[in-house]
């Protein structure tokens, strides 16, 4: 199985190769990240190794960059910092794990194996639905590139049903994801909330996204829809 590692310190390169070819991966070395995104353009990877810190473009930039481009296969991001902010930050960008320096080998390898059982699924970074446009990692939303003012539920709810365009969703399953154990919320503070959200997403824009399906729960619809608000 063919496995790029991007890492611009030649020795570090050099012992992955090594313990990866062992191990019965073909390995692929790039040295910075202007290589390391025409490397996995222009190759079907099962598993990319991303160093965070190369020369060029860093780890996040060229995750990012693949990402936007349809380049779906598993990143796992190599880093000599320890802060959880830059964890989050690389995972916000389509990264799909991490692993902090100095690692163990064997931990390394059965991480990648991991990743290739999961396979090469899509995980866009920047979520589009019609003329919605939401950002995870920047905290921002738009219809029609108009910004959104959300707040902070009703933007994981809005994030929620832009991850599962055209399916219905019942109330529960919409309130296990919103809110937590500790909340008292009921399905009538999802009507409550989705009304919130339609009253910013669809009211000024005159064709509505979000439908509520009679006995069942609420679905964000995959196009722009034609029916016009009266």
């Amino acid at each position: 199985m063919r496995v790029l590692v991007v890492e611009d310190e030649t020795r570090a390169a050099a012992l992955l190769r090594r313990g990866l070819v062992e191990e019965g991966f073909a390995v692929d070395i790039g040295s910075d990240g202007v290589d390391a995104v025409w490397q996995a353009s222009e190759v079907a990877y099962y598993v990319i190794v991303l160093d965070l810190m190369l020369p060029g473009i860093d780890g996040f930039e060229v995750c990012r960059r693949l990402r936007a481009d349809g380049r779906w296969a598993p990143v796992l991001m190599l880093t000599a910092r320890g802060e959880i902010a830059d964890r989050i930050r690389g995972l916000n960008v389509g990264a799909d794990d991490y692993l902090p320096k100095p690692f163990s080998f064997g931990e390394l390898v059965a991480r990648l194996r991991a990743l290739m059982r999961r396979g090469a699924v899509a995980r866009p970074a920047v979520l589009e639905v019609g003329g919605l446009r939401l950002d995870p990692a920047a905290r921002t939303a738009s219809r029609d590139e108009t910004p959104l003012d959300l707040s902070s539920k009703e933007f994981a709810l809005l994030e929620y049903l832009m991850r599962h365009p055209g399916e219905v969703l019942t109330r529960t399953v919409i309130m296990e994801y919103v809110w937590d154990f500790a909340s008292d919320a009921t399905s009538n503070v999802v009507d409550q909330y989705v009304a919130y959200l339609r009253r910013k997403i669809d009211k000024p824009f005159g064709v509505p996204q979000v439908e509520m399906v009679r006995g069942a729960g609420y679905r964000l619809r995959a196009g722009t829809g034609q029916q016009r608000l009266g």
